[in-house]
């Protein structure tokens, strides 16, 4: 019988950064791979542009409760985010914030992982693909749902008429999986 796993996170930044769209492919992903899941979706009073979050719980038993006031992890795209959620993180978390928005504040008891995913997107030449780089290095760097999982429903949902933009988030997956083993 396997150990028994719990893993709360938070992604957190502006509407539009997809934070929702990353929220739910590991949600989903970890479904696939047999786990009890919650996915909870947070939006701001304005649409596109203003604040957003959502909660995923994933376990492998019965969750009691998917409201997390201290996560274990944190995936955060932009300064307000980072300053309302960072300081939440439970001792020995993991935060994994875009260096190209977010200036961090040092925090002793946690692991930071800076991921420069704007950078990296528009290098990519699409900034859209942020949301991916910054989920592949979470995967990498907590491994708590397989990364082939994640892109095998990536390229389920995409279906064969964009074949092109998941080529596009399977390479900034790739890009993000590499910063968070480093």
């Amino acid at each position: 019988m396997s150990e028994p796993f719990y893993e709360d996170i938070i992604m957190a930044g502006f509407g539009g950064q997809g934070l929702m769209f990353i929220g739910k492919l590991l949600a989903e992903s970890a479904m696939i791979e047999r786990r009890y899941v919650t996915w909870i979706p947070s939006y701001g009073g304005e649409m596109r542009g203003g604040t957003a979050n959502c909660t995923v719980v994933i376990s492998s038993e019965r969750i009691g409760s998917p409201v997390i006031i201290h996560p274990q992890a944190a995936i955060v795209m932009n300064q307000p985010s980072f300053d309302a959620f960072g300081p939440r993180l439970r001792e020995g978390g993991i935060l994994v914030l875009n260096s190209s928005l977010i200036i961090p504040k040092e925090k002793n008891d946690i692991t930071i992982i800076e991921v420069p995913a704007n950078r990296i997107a528009m290098e990519l030449g699409n900034e859209r693909v942020a949301n991916m780089v910054m989920l592949g290095a979470y995967v990498a760097s907590k491994r708590v749902v397989r990364s082939d999982s994640i892109l095998e429903l990536l390229r389920h949902k995409l279906g064969k008429e964009k074949k092109n933009i998941y080529e596009l988030n399977k390479k900034a997956f790739k890009i993000g999986e590499k910063i968070g083993v480093e």
